[in-house]
């Protein structure tokens, strides 16, 4: 059995070289809840940040998967962008329909899509929800329903509620200099890769935190598990043994594929060293399946 105390609340703590073109806002197409810019020549992909993250995340990743046209998505209100259309209400489902209408206006037909964490879950939306717009679907580190890792797998939106009232709350009105150290802690945890942490911590100190607040409740109480069976793209979820978490590689094996079983076919590896970052905790590991991935 999973020490399911120790995990929640480990879970609450979180959230080749080429000559490519600069990149540069998406042409003709506005919103106020996304930015997208566009960077490299080749088969379209869309690439969603995580929670108070920004497209750094992805560099590394880019400059070593030359080919592709990476569509970098930005989250208003994240990384120190203005939050815009995500000043209230939920964050994550109206994102997702804004990168639905981006692929339309762009016609960009079926894209790959990679999305990490939050940027998972936002993947996981577009595709069950708009199924011919997503060809591929890479989750990075996201279980479909969070919030059962908060109030177990019956949880409901109505008995996950308080708790996130709680957590939003605290986010909202801790000192600053309280909310810092935690941001500190929390990054500290998640990437491994100690040089890679202050880029980390900056985008999540430059973030607003009230859109984060409500992002991070949103989570708690999104299931997507009745909606996996409308994803009709090619998914593979890519996940680690949380650090300093009470369970075992096979327990976190076992977890994933039960969160996982209603999407057929879907592909599940779990990364070996690395912590929720694995793009930079094991960046070999993480270049190699994104290669193979877009190229099958």
């Amino acid at each position: 059995m999973i020490h399911r105390r120790g995990l929640f609340a480990f879970v609450a703590m979180l959230l080749t070289v080429t000559l490519l073109p600069a990149p540069a806002a998406a042409k003709d197409f506005a919103s106020n809840r996304i930015t997208v810019t566009v960077e490299g020549k080749g088969k379209d992909v869309v690439l969603i940040p995580g929670l108070t993250s920004s497209p750094r995340v992805w560099k590394e990743m880019i400059a070593a998967v030359p080919g592709y046209r990476w569509h970098k998505v930005q989250v208003h209100g994240f990384a120190g962008t203005d939050k815009g259309g995500n000043a209230e209400g939920n964050v994550a489902a109206p994102v997702a329909e804004e990168i639905a209408r981006y692929i339309a206006e762009q016609k960009l037909g079926s894209v790959s899509v990679i999305g990490h964490s939050m940027g998972g879950t936002i993947g996981m939306m577009l595709a069950a929800r708009h199924p011919a717009s997503v060809s591929k679907l890479m989750v990075v580190d996201m279980f479909p329903f969070m919030g059962a890792m908060f109030g177990g797998p019956n949880a409901t939106p109505e008995t996950l509620k308080p708790i996130a009232d709680g957590i939003m709350t605290n986010m909202r009105t801790s000192p600053a200099d309280a909310y810092a150290k935690r941001l500190e802690q929390t990054i500290a945890s998640m990437v491994a890769t100690e040089s890679m942490r202050a880029g980390a911590l900056e985008d999540s100190m430059k973030s607003d935190r009230d859109v984060a607040a409500r992002s991070y409740g949103e989570l708690i109480m999104t299931n997507l598990v009745p909606e996996l069976p409308k994803v009709t793209a090619k998914t593979l979820v890519l996940y680690v043994t949380p650090k300093g978490a009470p369970v075992t590689d096979v327990q976190i094996d076992g977890y994933y594929q039960a969160s996982y079983a209603p999407l057929k076919g879907a592909v599940l590896k779990r990364v070996p060293d690395a912590a929720h970052f694995l793009m930079w905790d094991n960046a070999p590991f993480f270049q190699a399946e994104v290669k193979a991935f877009l190229a099958a």
